[in-house]
């Protein structure tokens, strides 16, 4: 080490650390980097006085220094080379300050004058990267090197990084154990050394760093079983060391529950979501930690927004899970197979008693009051995918409940996206609740609700600018209608003879549908209002569906008039063909609506047939 004086070089490096942690809004605003750099020139300052390192005059690049190649990057076991002696100890001294100029270089957005400093500190540190002395600061370079690469988008360099600190941890923890020096006491005075527990502390934060950063990579990369697995245990160990903010802990596990629902894994996404719930709710409660974010400081906004997002998540729990019951009961005509619900209701005992088991191998949250806080959440909503109209209905009130709290924040004026998405949401908890009831009218009056809500939405969107939801609401809409006529009909067929009032209230019903129906065919059409040869494969399956049932809505129409209702034949026909002729055009689409094309093949045969009987019934009347 130089000859300057060693209180002189620490102080230097304290001032240092304080100006490097000033937030960036308390400098100017023309110079919004200043005490960053004021922190830098410290830094410089403190490395020339510390001198050269050990052995630099031959210090060459190696293969392993960089792009996260070599034996460090690919986690072999290190062997343990304690940090003794004066040349150990400069070395490792000089390594900090490589460590904190490469930290300032990324703050500052100079990425590669970073990544050179970095990947100084980790030459100096190779052969004592297992030491108690260097373990801590050698896995904070990997992890920000990791973060580095995978802001460049070079993600396998990322994961080589990240995966190495995890692997050093794991044999640091198993050799040694015991908790290792923290980077900055390198630079303080033994009386003023760490205690066990606060170094403790700080070690396990820098993994829970290591493995949050290794779920987004793995995310980035698709490995959604291994991001999922490694968000679960960041979430975990921030609420065992407590070191986490609620609001951004809350969305973080509300966002993992949705893995869990793709999943169908109902049991894990219920506790996510509940104990979103719990630790959400402690905003305000708690001291303000050193992890709070600065977007964070902004309570009010965020704190509704976040609050929705929550919500939402909840919505598409509820549905999913009703959505899964109905999958599993219906028949091949979408109506309730009560054989299948019998089944499922024997096999409801087995379930339950699978419950204890899955319990038991599930990583839980929280321990103590925090564990029966996130319980009591649970136990107001079932896992288990409802079999009856009741136990339905419970999933649809809470799935409503939070339909309503998204609303507060994501409203139509500034988010038209979200609500509208919201909305549609509250339209399938409707649509699937109306699958469980048995009572055909009030099965209509859900429905009735699901147009009420949707309707509005056509006049507040510009259909030039939203024409995607344009079109996604008009098919809704439309098959809303659809099905509600379906109904009437069927109620209609249970009289002996169906009033003019049911008769007009069905026809009412299928020109409603045919309007929403031809609005959404309308809008495939191109500026010359001319229909596509060649229909987009992200509209197929919902344009054929629309010709088939507008083609089957026209054979429904009730009329006394022989004329009319030999027009509406002709038309019937007329898409019946559209859809035979165009899958004969394009055999790709036949796979996307088998039935209804031998349906419509079925039709195209038998109406010619069918319009003849009329000509002449016609003639001869």
């Amino acid at each position: 080490m130089a000859d300057a004086p060693w209180a002189e070089i620490r102080e230097k490096f304290q001032t240092a650390l304080a100006l490097s942690r000033v937030e960036l809004h308390k400098n100017p605003e023309k110079e919004p980097y200043k005490s960053k750099y004021s922190a830098r020139a410290l830094l410089e300052e403190v490395k020339a006085l510390l001198g050269p390192a050990p052995e630099e005059e031959d210090e060459r690049p190696q293969a392993d220094d960089s792009l996260g190649a070599g034996e460090h990057a690919l986690g072999l076991p290190a062997e343990l080379v304690d940090a003794e002696g004066p040349v150990a100890q400069g070395a490792v001294r000089r390594a900090v300050i490589e460590f904190h100029l490469g930290v300032n270089h990324i703050d500052t957005e100079e990425l590669s004058a970073g990544e050179e400093h970095l990947v100084k500190c980790l030459r100096l540190l190779r052969k004592y990267r297992l030491s108690h002395d260097c373990v801590s600061l050698y896995i904070q370079a990997q992890n920000n090197l990791g973060i580095l690469w995978s802001e460049r988008e070079e993600i396998e360099t990322a994961q080589a990084y990240l995966e190495s600190s995890e692997a050093l941890y794991n044999q640091y923890m198993k050799e040694i154990g015991s908790p290792p020096l923290d980077p900055a006491e390198h630079f303080l005075p033994e009386e003023e050394k760490l205690p066990e527990q606060e170094r403790s502390k700080r070690f396990e934060k820098v993994y829970t760093h290591n493995l949050y950063y290794l779920a987004q990579v793995y995310q980035h990369m698709e490995m959604f079983e291994k991001a999922a697995h490694y968000c679960h245990s960041t979430l975990k160990r921030q609420l065992e060391h407590n070191a986490y903010h609620p609001m951004e802990w809350a969305i973080n596990a509300a966002t993992l529950s949705q893995f869990y629902i793709n999943k169908q894994c109902f049991m894990e996404a219920r506790h996510c979501l509940s104990a979103a719930n719990v630790i959400f709710g402690q905003i305000g409660k708690i001291r303000t930690t050193e992890d709070t974010t600065e977007a964070e400081g902004n309570v009010p906004e965020l704190y509704h927004q976040r609050k929705g997002e929550i919500a939402r998540c909840w919505i598409k729990y509820c549905l999913t899970l009703m959505q899964n019951a109905q999958l599993s009961m219906q028949d091949n005509i979408g109506e309730l197979d009560l054989d299948k619900q019998s089944e499922l209701r024997a096999l409801r005992k087995k379930e339950l008693d699978e419950e204890e088991r899955v319990r038991k191998k599930a990583v839980q949250f929280g321990t103590g009051e925090l564990c029966d806080a996130i319980s009591a959440v649970e136990e107001k909503v079932s896992y288990l995918r409802p079999l009856d109209f009741e136990e339905a209905r419970e999933l649809f009130l809470t799935g409503q409940h939070y339909v309503f709290e998204a609303k507060e924040f994501f409203q139509i004026d500034g988010y038209v996206t979200d609500h509208i998405e919201v909305v549609q949401d509250h339209s399938a908890l409707f649509k699937v609740l109306a699958f469980f009831e048995t009572d055909m009218e009030r099965r209509c009056k859900m429905h009735k609700r699901r147009i009420a809500m949707l309707e509005p939405l056509m006049v507040d969107l510009n259909p030039q600018y939203y024409l995607l939801v344009n079109r996604q609401i008009q098919f809704e809409i439309a098959h809303a209608y659809y099905d509600m006529m379906d109904l009437k009909v069927a109620i209609a067929d249970k009289l002996r003879d169906p009033d003019s009032h049911i008769v007009k209230k069905i026809n009412n019903l299928n020109k409603s549908a045919l309007k929403y129906y031809q609005l959404f065919l309308d809008s495939l059409r191109d500026p010359n209002k001319v229909f596509p040869e060649h229909i987009g494969e992200d509209v197929l399956r919902p344009a054929m569906l629309a010709k088939f049932r507008v083609a089957r809505l026209y054979g429904k129409i009730i009329t006394a008039d022989p004329k009319k209702e030999l027009e509406n034949l002709a038309t019937s026909l007329e898409h019946y063909r559209f859809i035979v002729d165009y899958c004969e055009k394009h055999p790709e689409a036949a796979q996307e609506i088998e039935v209804e094309l031998e349906l419509s093949k079925e039709m195209v045969s038998l109406l010619p047939t069918k319009m003849e009987r009329f000509r002449t019934k016609m003639a001869l009347t």
